[in-house]
């Protein structure tokens, strides 16, 4: 056996001795640490189950922290998480990563359960030679520049403050990428919006950030100046949203930095509360005035979004339309469900206020045609709309476009962290710590979020094409069932029976 040179072995019994000494001395501290903790926790008066359990009480925490990991990655089924579950973030993941999206042995999707869909296959679906391109829908008619879009799958808003720069910027080169839009979300446009070349839909919140004066108003001059961009398509009043109806928007103030306090026109570091309603918008005429106004100094696209509660101001709007004449229309309505949720949010709102877009979706469109206002006003359905399946019921019922948010945080590598909220998530979409921020590299994830986008069109076409129709556009609602109890379905026309003009019904 070798022995070690003299000065070698010196300097390793000085190493081991040093660890030792390490060892010990850290051994110490920890102790000291633990007895300082225990009295703390011993002492304290504010949580029962450290000063019953000190010490050990405080694991509870870590666990209950721990806990929504440990179920995501280890024993949750595939379909059983919410929001999203295992299964349909998958195929977000593949589909951004332009993966083979197959599955083998049979479906997990419980297709007996009552509120399933199913679509009805062709016995002759068309051949590829026979299948086109989605039609090119147009909006708003009476516009001086109206808006024509093949797209079908856009991006929903999200505004530059709730997302990080990297995300802004990757989500804008995709949709330039994929063909589609980028809705701004209520923070106002960012340069990173219009980095990629993509169409821009501007959306105005009810704090009016970024077309807001002095005072928070309306600022025709600042609109007149969004206008005047070509990317931007059209300009979308968000009345509400699905993560929380009935209350504005919530942006921490560790999220309002110097550069996202310029692009709203607020102080930085201070928490940015928006009304939960327009003041300026008290009604339905008050709507449609503004509607008119932004359309007039635009001059391109005006609508609004909503979550819809009641049904009845549907047929008040419609009617005040007619008198007022089919110009004065909104251009589209963006119907978001009770199942949004990319924002932070108070839980009874996220939990237990607005119709589902199962239900509210069909109403909208069945309204619109009641009044002769369909090929008028579009519909664009927003709300946990992620898989092809999920749109393409959307498209069958009536809806011209469908939006998504949270499909897209996927895309961009959103793991449902849970952290949206907190400036600390992990994957850089939702975070203003610049060390988080870059993990999200924008070129790379711009690729992803084309991809999403391409992949979604594409299996949407699937779905409409094993139907028998030659795009997804021909989609209706004879081409799809929903279950209901006891094994058996029904068509989606015999459900959601579509009425008759008000012209032919008297």
């Amino acid at each position: 056996m070798p022995i070690l040179p003299e000065n070698l072995s010196r300097w390793v019994m000085a190493a081991l001795q040093l660890l030792a000494a390490l060892f010990v001395f850290s051994l110490i501290a920890l102790v000291l640490v633990a007895l300082v903790m225990y009295v703390v926790d011993r002492t304290q008066t504010q949580h029962a189950v450290r000063r019953n359990f000190p010490l050990v009480g405080r694991f509870r925490y870590l666990f209950e922290r721990l806990g929504a990991f440990f179920r995501q990655y280890f024993y949750a089924m595939d379909r059983e998480e919410l929001p999203f579950n295992r299964a349909q973030r998958s195929w977000v993941y593949r589909a951004a990563k332009n993966l083979d999206n197959t599955v083998a042995f049979g479906s997990t999707v419980d297709i007996h359960r009552p509120g399933s869909v199913i679509f009805v296959s062709s016995l002759f679906p068309p051949l590829e030679q026979e299948t086109t391109q989605p039609d090119a829908v147009t909006l708003g008619p009476f516009c001086r520049q109206p808006y024509s879009t093949r797209a079908i799958f856009n991006i929903s808003a999200m505004s530059y403050g709730a997302l990080s720069q990297p995300a802004a910027r990757a989500l804008s080169l995709g949709a330039a990428k994929a063909g589609c839009w980028l809705n701004t979300g209520e923070g106002g446009l960012a340069p990173a919006h219009l980095e990629g070349g993509c169409d821009v839909v501007f959306q105005i919140g009810t704090a009016k950030y970024g077309v807001r004066d002095a005072v928070g108003q309306l600022s025709e001059p600042r609109l007149r100046e969004l206008a005047a961009l070509e990317q931007i398509r059209m300009f979308e009043i968000k009345l509400s949203q699905g993560a929380k109806p009935g209350k504005g928007g919530i942006l921490p103030a560790v999220k309002v930095t110097p550069e996202i306090a310029a692009i709203r026109g607020i102080p930085a570091g201070q928490d940015s509360l928006s009304p939960n309603r327009h003041p300026d918008i008290n009604n339905l005429d008050d709507l449609l005035d503004q509607i008119a106004r932004i359309r007039d100094i635009t001059g391109k696209p005006a609508g609004f979004k909503t979550v819809i509660g009641s049904l009845d101001w549907l047929d008040e709007l419609c009617a005040l339309v007619l008198r007022r004449g089919v110009e004065s229309a909104p251009d589209f309505i963006t119907v978001d469900s009770a199942e949004g949720g990319s924002g932070a949010a108070p839980m009874p709102l996220m939990d237990g206020v607005g119709m589902l877009l199962s239900d509210s979706l069909p109403a909208v469109v069945d309204r619109l045609i009641a009044w002769n206002l369909r090929d008028r006003i579009k519909v664009i359905a927003s709300g946990k709309l992620i898989n092809p399946r999920g749109a393409a019921w959307a498209l069958a019922v009536g809806a011209d476009f469908v939006n998504s948010a949270r499909g897209f945080m996927f895309a961009l590598g959103c793991i449902q962290a849970m952290r949206c909220n907190k400036n600390t998530c992990p994957t850089g979409v939702t975070t203003h710590d610049p060390h988080l921020q870059r993990g999200l590299v924008p070129e790379d994830k711009a690729e992803r979020v084309a991809h999403f986008a391409r992949n979604m069109e594409k299996e949407i076409a699937m779905i409409a094409h094993s139907c028998g129709v030659p795009q997804p556009r021909a989609l209706r609602r004879r081409h799809a069932r929903m279950m209901v109890e006891h094994g058996r379905s029904i068509g989606l026309e015999e459900l959601y029976p579509a009425p008759r003009p008000r012209s032919m019904a008297g």
